[in-house]
């Protein structure tokens, strides 16, 4: 398929999810919510269902962009928007807030969600900006793994002793380590939005960059791009996309690893189209997991954060198993 192709089937698949994301609540598919004449069932359409609709595939964008720059950066398709550590220091940052606030187990499922939202984007960054500390600077491609692992397990540990210390933070921390879209709002998406296109332009101004780090380091420093000056701007895409995307979702796995590589099966092209079109894909991945997260047991609701996982660990074995047998043929 070309890109092109791939593009135009992405935004009219946004659109028809969008859609269809507005007509699924915890009574099921509802067709007649649209033309409902009660304001209540308006209100719940326009103030609740829309936003959560539009800032699930806001998040779900910035993951797969992050997942794309995080992937071409380290030349790695295994790699994620999680690599560098920012998923812990989330976590961290949330139960810290937890802590310090001394939310009861009945107000803890993020009835402070601004200031948790706040404290899991800190915690994010000030984890990518431990990364790199340890891993001093960003020449050492190597070196930003092994940190960005050290720094995971630590802040993990963290947030894991201090969830023993303070049981009653563990209901809310469930919520945000699972991952969920049930709190996104209208200002969800107007912060979601502007970051979205803030990074993508950052990251598809790069592109050439990244064209050029798949032939390896030596022969893109021979062709003229400045190394140091490209890893610290796709770094800081990849922190500021998933450190936004995780304070307002929490721990969504799966996505920024999957979209990237549903791009590149279906479509081959330059980095400038992978990226446009691996952060429409991620969009759209969690947009239909949040949806299908809403339908398939309602009233209740799974957590979107377990949904992604089960596929995406679906896909990538149903992948692997595809490249053994075809290799062993």
């Amino acid at each position: 398929m070309k890109p092109t192709q791939l593009l135009i089937t992405l935004l009219v698949a946004a659109l028809m999810l969008l859609l269809l994301g507005v007509l699924v609540g915890s009574t099921g598919f509802e067709s007649g919510m649209l033309t409902a004449p009660d304001p209540a069932q308006q209100q719940i359409l326009w103030d609740i269902r829309l936003p959560r609709s539009l800032g699930a595939w806001l998040a779900g964008a910035l993951l797969g962009l992050a997942g794309a720059v995080a992937q071409g950066l380290f030349r790695n398709p295994l790699a994620d928007p999680y690599l560098l550590g920012p998923s812990a220091g989330a976590g961290l940052g949330v139960a810290f807030a937890l802590v310090a606030l001394g939310l009861s187990p009945a107000a803890a499922a993020f009835s402070l969600k601004l200031g948790l939202t706040g404290a899991a984007f800190i915690g994010a960054m000030a984890a990518m900006m431990l990364t790199l500390v340890l891993a001093r600077g960003v020449e050492q491609t190597l070196r930003l793994l092994l940190a960005g692992v050290i720094v995971g397990v630590v802040l993990g540990s963290g947030t894991t002793l201090l969830m023993l210390m303070k049981p009653d933070i563990m209901r809310a921390m469930q919520v945000f380590m699972l991952g969920t879209t049930g709190f996104l709002s209208w200002q969800s998406a107007e912060l979601l939005g502007p970051v979205l296109l803030l990074t993508l332009l950052t990251a598809m101004g790069a592109s050439r960059a990244l064209d050029a780090l798949t032939l390896g380091e030596a022969t893109a420093h021979s062709l003229g791009v400045r190394l140091g000056l490209v890893r610290v701007t796709l770094i800081a895409v990849l922190a500021l996309a998933t450190g936004t995307a995780v304070a307002q979702t929490g721990l969504v796995a799966f996505v920024g690893l999957v979209a990237p590589h549903l791009v590149r099966s279906n479509c081959h092209g330059r980095h400038n189209a992978l990226l446009l079109l691996s952060a429409l894909t991620g969009g759209a991945l969690l947009l239909a997991a949040d949806i299908l997260a809403r339908g398939l047991i309602a009233p209740q609701e799974l957590p979107v954060g377990v949904l992604t996982s089960l596929l995406g660990g679906g896909y990538l074995l149903m992948l692997m198993h595809r490249r053994r047998t075809g290799g062993s043929a």
